[in-house]
């Protein structure tokens, strides 16, 4: 691979996995129309890396509070265990704490209850989600979806739910969203945080937390992308473009997260239905001329 192949990967990665515009339907328009193709999964992987270091360079402090106060979820709950059965054992009637006892900790659990709908909307599509890749009508048809979604948000007023008040029904809807944003054009980003606003939440707010909620969603997708890798092969796979491809991605996708909390704080998310309105007729206009 060379440079300016791993920087444009490492760019377009950036670009479309955060702006709501869809990374999974751009790489299947790429492949049908411009017969670009990503066969290196590892340096797949290495372009997810790059974009989650971009999210955890713009949300750090709030992915260490994510980490202490999960950390502080499990203590809570041994000793909620300990206590409960003490009590069940010795006809103690010793108080149990409580488990989720400040915000922080709520949304570690809001995280965890969005990301049980996205597995398993992710597990029961995963073979239709592949095949879809192959027709360029999906991508096409997912875009202009995509679209409507952004543009439902031009006169959508703020909500003013954050941690303390976000549900968890609100969380599985809008785990439910990025499980089906697994289809190429419906942006995971894009859907989410139409989903959070629809549901009533602050726009900030709405934008975190589609973003850390993307982060168990990553990882595990990495991780089933990396089954049966050999090992033994990564120091003479892993070359200079690759590290510069997932350093431009990084560096590009934290720029556009933060150029997406600034438009959303405007009320300017519809500005990309636009795009995909554009993008998605091309394609299916293309899908049947092709």
């Amino acid at each position: 691979m060379s440079f300016f192949e791993a920087i444009l990967m490492g760019i377009v990665q950036g670009l479309t996995e955060f702006l709501p515009i869809s990374s999974s339907g751009h790489l299947a328009i790429s492949r049908h129309i411009l017969g670009l193709q990503l066969d290196n999964i590892l340096f797949e992987v290495l372009l997810h890396i790059g974009t989650l270091v971009a999210i955890i360079a713009v949300y750090y402090k709030d992915v260490i509070d994510l980490i202490v106060s999960g950390l502080g979820l499990i203590g809570r709950l041994f000793k909620y265990i300990i206590i409960s059965m003490g009590n069940l054992i010795y006809k103690n009637n010793k108080k149990t704490p409580q488990i989720i006892d400040n915000d922080k900790k709520k949304f570690v659990i809001l995280i965890i209850v969005a990301s049980i709908p996205t597995a398993i909307i992710g597990l029961i599509l995963e073979e239709k989600i592949i095949e879809s890749f192959d027709i360029l009508l999906v991508p096409g048809i997912c875009l202009i979806v995509t679209g409507f979604l952004l543009y439902s948000t031009i006169k959508l007023k703020s909500g003013t739910k954050k941690e303390s008040k976000t549900s968890y029904k609100d969380a599985i809807i809008i785990g439910a969203f990025q499980g089906f944003a697994g289809l190429p054009g419906i942006s995971r980003s894009g859907s989410t945080i139409v989903a959070g606003l629809l549901r009533g939440l602050n726009r900030e707010f709405a934008v975190k937390f589609s973003f850390l909620m993307s982060l168990p969603a990553v990882i595990g997708a990495m991780i089933l992308q990396i089954r049966g890798f050999q090992w033994d092969t990564l120091s003479t796979i892993i070359t200079a473009p690759y590290v510069v491809g997932m350093a431009v991605s990084a560096f590009v996708g934290y720029i556009c997260i933060k150029l997406l909390i600034k438009l959303i704080k405007q009320n300017k998310l519809h500005y990309f239905a636009y795009y995909c309105f554009v993008i998605g007729i091309i394609v299916i206009i293309s899908h049947f001329v092709l």
